[in-house]
């Protein structure tokens, strides 16, 4: 543990954490999912547990495909993920091409399998496999390209997530691969301590060993990549973990203080206290700005986080506009792509991160550095709250506005096009939203000002009759 003490392991000298400028600015990170379960590419990341339950899709295709399980396990796999075409520098430029400021790989999945120098394990990406030090490579070409570098981890979920193998023969029950399926510990096991999160209290409690091992992989993890960033799944909101966060938080935000950088760590539910990390919602949104920044984390796909076949893509006018609605109430957007075993990000997944880049290039004034403004938006279409909720709003209309605000500018983004006319409610005469008067109307991409009124309706402004971009629409509003 580090020697700077400035932060101790306990929730109040944690409250001292301060989120760095970079992440407040950021607002736009690339997340990926990619490890061995590429190579089966079936159903979704969660392949390499639901292979080992009865009676699953999954099972089913894998006795089918491969063959019995004592044949052909989930190892036998990593052979097969060679990562040949993997190009790092590339990566990275078309992560820098699509507007992120942050990369976040995961470093190590429920599998258990690292992609990266593990000391402890042989079960990694530079000694099987691709045979190269994934995360290292990754985080040397982010930085390249000018871009924060953070990495998640998924340790904690690998104390149970093989546990199906030991109900019925299969290479989970060879001790010879004992230190890679790990204690795949039935659920019977549990010794059922109360928790707070939905859907932990049936899962096994782990060993305080499992315990102190996670803390060193994770801690190995920081001091040998310097990650800006450690994202943590939702297993750590485990009754076990609290003492364990604690201690890592502590020696993390020391070591980001001796490296002389802002550093962040992501919480799902309630795993971390208010104020010692930053919150990330998975796969949903909130209704309201929140005081402190918080992150969505979703993917290009709504089937699953890594590479299958076939994928249910979303639009690249959907995540616009998801971005941009987070991004209106405090948030940033964390956005997964799922590459191919050999290291190829698929195409259709190219094209999405480019797409909104090319949104980025032209309004990206309004999304990166601003902060909220005193009320995130106005509109018809409600976005539902919490995780898990992506996919179940309504689209957005013309009549749907986002506002942040820089300096002496306000900007109203348009989540749809209006045509020639469109009116922002909230900036209505007489309200006490906005205490400025306007100066001038604009609309990024397009070129001079805007012919605008304002009554006790609303600001009323006139579009150009060509659309300056795909997409969503930022007017930036120049305040006296």
């Amino acid at each position: 543990m580090s020697t700077n003490q400035k932060f101790e392991p306990t929730w109040e000298s944690l409250q001292q954490y301060e989120i760095p400028d970079w992440y407040k600015d950021g607002k736009f990170g690339i997340f990926i999912h990619w490890g061995v379960y590429a190579v089966p590419a079936f159903a979704n990341e969660w392949y390499p547990r639901n292979m080992y339950i009865q009676g699953s899709p999954e099972y089913e295709h894998h006795v089918q495909t491969y063959g019995p399980h004592t044949e052909f396990g989930y190892k036998d796999f990593i052979p097969l993920f060679r990562a040949e075409h993997f190009d790092p520098a590339a990566w990275a430029a078309l992560f820098r091409e699509a507007g992120a400021r942050f990369v976040v790989p995961v470093a190590e999945h429920h599998d258990g399998f690292a992609l990266y120098d593990c000391s402890t394990s042989r079960w990694t990406s530079v000694h099987r496999g691709p045979r190269r030090d994934i995360v290292g490579e990754l985080a040397q070409a982010v930085r390249g390209e000018g871009m924060v570098f953070g990495l998640s981890t998924h340790r904690a979920e690998h104390w149970w997530f093989m546990n199906g193998g030991r109900n019925f023969p299969s290479d989970v029950q060879d001790p010879a691969f004992d230190d890679f399926y790990g204690p795949a510990v039935q659920q019977e096991d549990c010794d059922g301590t109360e928790v707070a999160i939905p859907e932990l209290d049936s899962r096994p409690y782990p060993s305080a060993a499992y315990l102190e091992d996670w803390l060193a992989r994770t801690v190995e993890l920081v001091d040998k990549y310097q990650p800006q960033l450690v994202w943590f799944d939702w297993w750590i909101g485990h009754a076990a973990f609290p003492e364990y966060l604690k201690r890592f938080a502590a020696h993390y935000y020391n070591r980001g203080a001796e490296w002389d950088k802002g550093v962040a760590i992501n919480y799902k539910y309630k795993a971390y206290e208010e104020g010692t990390a930053v919150l990330d919602i998975e796969r949903g949104q909130l209704s309201a700005i929140r005081p402190l920044l918080w992150q969505n984390d979703t993917s290009v796909a709504k089937n699953s986080w890594s590479y299958v076949e076939p994928q249910d893509y979303k639009t690249a006018e959907s995540l616009i506009q998801d971005l941009v609605d987070v991004v209106s109430k405090n948030g940033a957007l964390l956005l997964n792509i799922g590459p191919r075993a050999d290291g190829v990000i698929p195409a259709p997944e190219q094209e999405l991160l480019r797409e909104i880049g090319a949104w980025l290039a032209v309004n990206g004034e309004a999304i990166y550095g601003t902060r909220p403004w005193r009320v995130y938006g106005e509109g018809p279409t409600e976005v539902e709250e919490g995780a898990f909720t992506d996919t179940q709003r309504a689209a957005f209309t013309a009549a749907d506005f986002r506002f942040t605000t820089k300096g002496n500018v306000l900007y109203a983004i348009c989540l749809a096009w209006p045509g020639e006319h469109a009116t922002i409610r909230s900036l209505a005469s007489g309200l006490s939203l906005l205490d400025q008067q306007i100066a001038a109307v604009e609309l990024l991409g397009a070129a001079g000002a805007l012919s605008w009124s304002v009554d006790e309706q609303g600001l009323h402004v006139t579009f150009p009759h060509a659309k300056p971009c795909n997409h969503a629409y930022a007017l930036k509003i120049l305040l006296k």
